[in-house]
């Protein structure tokens, strides 16, 4: 089973919370406030691992979760951050936002990170609260809450040349003999349902990377036959290897074919360097047509090259003229997308609705505020209650009308309104 979009969930830890706490020891009967602060909940990264060339994983295990940060405790002291969630992907992974579909980031290089959501900051202990005039602080910070996505994962797998074709044109035969891949290999066609990945070892010192593409057809580009699906692999190649099955009635128009199919899905796919090749050479019936053939490419400016993946006829020499044309070939600088951040948008914007139940206030900031209020707290309270008249909450809400007694919702704390 290959697998290469899944939809996966992520949540980020919560920070720790902080802590009211009071200094008690012998002979110092006020010894101040010392809660300490808690630690910052664990993030999740994507991680490359160039060992991996499938999203396979992910059918198995698509939530995944970081640890909460430990809360602070007494004598100042800190809780302990947890540990960021790894989750290792496969180079050529694409991530989406799947809620509205934005590019979050193009991992391609091994080692290569991205933070997907970030762990939240712990809450502050009642040490930081102290003052000239409020010398025993009441007040403490909850954690902050950890973020939750729902990310769509696609994959591009990444290779130097890929092997592109009509069905049962000997790919996967090509790819066995110059490779240590085992694709499956028979005498139909559609003999390969998905991407085979192999390594080509040309000598001590030079290897590269070469892709089986499940065989193409006509109308691939608009979803006919198993081309659509696994088209985008083709784009992440520098270089093709057409293979042309000798047995076709027209070869020709079997070339033409495909690389209109190449080209309407992906302008840079039909100007891909290729290099064409006529396999099924040790067969007597293939080896008479090539005169021909090769006059009619060479009169479109083509150089046939014969080969036989059976005989491993020219195999050596096709993998060594592809890395050839590797080498003089500009290396296409990775660039790698970042998370988007609008600043047009402002944090402390917020809404009222008026509902049969009391008043709903939603907003970025007034709702991490309520998740990290003390409710219980007398200090905290306060504290919010200034926030709230700060960002202009207690005006709005006595201009919808509200009236003593009546409950205002923010995020999962409902409050009842008091002048």
């Amino acid at each position: 089973m290959f697998i290469d979009s899944v939809v996966i969930s992520v949540a980020s830890g919560k920070g720790g919370d902080g802590m009211v706490h009071m200094h008690r020891e012998k002979y110092r009967p006020r010894g101040g406030p010392d809660g300490g602060d808690g630690g910052r909940g664990g993030g999740v990264i994507l991680k490359v691992n160039p060992t991996l060339n499938t999203l396979n994983r992910f059918h198995y295990n698509q939530k995944f979760a970081a640890q909460a940060g430990k809360n602070g405790g007494p004598s100042n002291r800190s809780g302990r951050s947890a540990d960021n969630l790894i989750i290792e992907v496969p180079p050529g992974t694409i991530v989406y936002n799947d809620e509205n579909a934005e590019l979050i980031g193009d991992l391609v290089e091994a080692g290569q990170t991205l933070v997907v959501a970030k762990g939240g900051r712990g809450g502050r202990g009642n040490q930081h609260f102290a003052s000239s005039r409020n010398q025993m602080p009441l007040t403490a910070e909850r954690g902050e809450p950890g973020e939750e996505f729902t990310l769509k994962l696609e994959l591009k797998l990444i290779a130097d040349v890929g092997l592109v074709g009509l069905p049962n044109a000997g790919k996967s035969s090509i790819l066995a003999a110059t490779t240590n891949a085992t694709p499956k290999i028979a005498d139909y066609p559609f003999t390969t349902l998905e991407p085979n990945l192999g390594v080509v070892q040309l000598d001590m010192d030079n290897t590269m990377v070469m892709a089986d593409i499940p065989g193409l057809i006509e109308g691939a580009s608009e979803g006919v036959g198993l081309g659509f699906e696994f088209l985008r692999h083709v784009q992440r190649t520098r270089i093709l290897i057409h293979v042309l099955d000798g047995l076709s009635e027209d070869p020709y128009a079997d070339f033409e074919a495909i690389n209109s199919e190449l080209d309407m899905f992906d302008e840079r796919l039909g100007g891909l360097p290729q290099i064409v090749v006529l396999n099924k050479m040790d067969l007597p019936m293939v080896a008479e047509k090539l005169p021909a053939l090769s006059q009619q490419f060479a009169d479109e400016g083509v150089d046939l090259i014969p080969i036989s993946a059976v005989s491993h006829l020219n195999l050596k020499e096709l993998m060594w003229k592809a890395w050839n044309q590797l080498q003089v070939l500009p290396v296409e600088p990775v660039v790698t997308a970042l998370p988007v951040y609008r600043t047009d948008e402002d944090p402390d914007a917020f809404e009222i609705e008026k509902t049969d139940e009391g008043y709903i206030v939603t907003g970025t900031r007034i709702e991490r505020a309520a998740a990290m209020t003390f409710f219980d707290q007398p200090g905290s309270v306060r504290r919010f209650q200034k926030f709230m008249a700060g960002i202009g909450v207690d005006k709005a809400l006595r201009q919808a009308g509200i009236q003593e007694g009546e409950s205002v919702f923010v995020g999962d704390w409902e409050l009842t309104w008091q002048d």
